[in-house]
């Protein structure tokens, strides 16, 4: 697995909103991302996993897995186009 660290809604350093980005192999156990959020300490960490053509994404607070988070998910389309997608011109 590897971890990204990303500042949404900025182009400061240090500024945004924070999340952990998680880009796995396959989905790890629920038990296994609560805990990776809870050590983060982030407000949110998002976890993705490519399956096929499409890049599937949960999203877990340190307290519970949540529906949806705007800024988990534009800095993972970050990592995603900048480290695993590097020529793409969208991902879904």
């Amino acid at each position: 697995m590897k971890q990204y660290i990303v500042d949404a809604f900025t182009d400061k350093l240090f500024g945004g909103n924070q999340a952990a980005v998680c880009v796995l192999d396959k989905w790890l156990s629920d038990e296994l991302m609560q805990n990776i959020a809870k050590e983060n300490n982030f407000s949110e960490t998002a976890f993705s996993v490519k399956e096929g053509d499409l890049y599937h994404l949960r999203w877990v607070t340190p307290a519970a897995e949540i529906d949806f988070c705007g800024h988990a998910t534009l800095g993972t389309a970050f990592v995603l186009f900048s480290f695993y997608e590097k020529d793409a011109v969208k991902i879904t």
